[in-house]
């Protein structure tokens, strides 16, 4: 079992951002955070927790007595396992030395710190509120109080970024040797400040040759500098692949809490309101601040197992659609396998099936053909 946290404020918003996140108010965080303690003690468990994701908004927004209360919380209500991973994100500008020993003495032993690119002038341009020089002072202040299992999050085919400016990004990252990188192709999100100066004619985005151009150098340069990829946008050095996401793209049942969560436990599919106000006033009353919620039909369990499965190098496996729904997966899906193998999209062995290459970069593509 997994446990995502979510919290929902931000010092200002990425001009890039559709993640449900609010502007910082000191009154709102320290009422969230009751609220938060609320929404855990109604899925509080004895089962074991092998994951733990505080995820945002900026979690590194909390001060350090904020830290403590929320892992407060957490231990309260959830039995979290000793070896459990348990990632924090951190953005620059807000972190300080005294936030991340907080985070190190509350058993946080995975840093996601969001970085992007290390040319300043893209930082602005897409909002961020820190300029590189400042993620520096935060990863290494990291690395000195006992850090070791970093994550760095990089965007490319952002607006008026070259292909000279990402492969400056990447050598720089690089050699700061982080355990992990996260490297994603900027999407234009309608209700963004982004998408709204793209309409305007502000910028152009990259056309799909060179955002291809751009992955497969980045998958390359990577493996060279000691990096598997082991899913689409993640990187990873040996031992240090992300559990947390991993258990999420093999669709292993996780709580979410906090307004705009989406969790997943046993059939049910659910989303929490987003609003910071009606998420009060539902758990003021004992309720969920349930939105809505998917009960998965075995359908929906085949295609989401399928299209989430696939997304990893490893790609997914005939005896787990068999031990986990009583399906044999080549008699249900012969001809799209077929079919994608002839496209040159898929590889087939004994034991599954997982993308080529050519596949990842058209994904959708192919996820497309396995849906009824």
């Amino acid at each position: 079992m997994l446990l995502y946290v979510h919290i929902p404020f931000c010092e200002k918003k990425c001009k890039y951002c559709d993640f449900n996140s609010f502007a910082l108010s000191g009154e709102y965080k320290r009422r969230y955070l009751r609220d938060l303690k609320r929404e855990m003690e109604m899925y509080a468990t004895e089962e074991e927790i092998d994951c733990v994701f505080i995820g945002g908004g900026t979690p590194s927004i909390l001060n350090s007595d904020e830290i403590r209360e929320l892992f407060k919380y957490i231990h309260e209500n959830f039995n979290i396992a000793d070896s459990a991973e348990i990632t924090m994100e951190a953005n620059p500008g807000t972190l300080s030395c005294d936030k991340l020993e907080a985070m190190k003495n509350v058993g946080v032993n995975r840093l996601s710190m969001g970085l992007q690119a290390v040319q300043n002038e893209h930082l602005k341009y897409i909002g961020r509120i820190h300029k590189y020089e400042a993620f520096l002072k935060n990863y290494n202040d990291a690395l000195d109080l006992g850090f070791e299992n970093i994550n760095v999050d990089l965007m490319y085919s952002l607006p008026h970024q070259s292909f000279e400016d990402w492969k400056e990004t990447l050598e720089v990252v690089c050699g700061l040797n982080p355990a992990h990188i996260s490297a994603y192709s900027l999407i234009l999100e309608e209700n963004t400040e982004l998408y709204e100066m793209w309409t305007r004619g502000e910028f152009e985005p990259n056309d799909d040759d060179s955002d291809i151009e751009m992955y497969r150098y980045t998958i390359g340069y990577l493996a060279t500098q000691g990096y598997h990829q082991y899913e689409i946008s993640n990187y990873a050095k040996d031992g240090y692949e992300c559990e947390h996401n991993k258990g999420y793209w093999k669709c292993e049942h996780y709580i979410a809490v906090g307004p705009g969560a989406a969790g997943y436990i046993e059939d049910i599919r659910y989303n929490n309101v987003c609003s910071l106000d009606e998420y009060h006033e539902m758990v003021e009353l004992g309720k969920k601040p349930i939105d809505s919620k998917e009960y998965l039909t075995l359908k929906d369990k085949l295609e989401e197992k399928i299209f989430m499965g696939l997304r990893m190098n490893e790609g997914i496996y005939f005896e787990d659609f068999k031990r986990d729904f009583g399906v044999d997966f080549m008699s249900k899906y012969s001809n799209q396998v077929s079919a994608l193998e002839e496209r040159k999209l898929i590889v087939k062995d004994e034991k599954g099936i997982r993308l080529t290459q050519k596949g990842r970069e058209i994904s959708n593509s192919v996820f497309v053909e396995f849906m009824e």
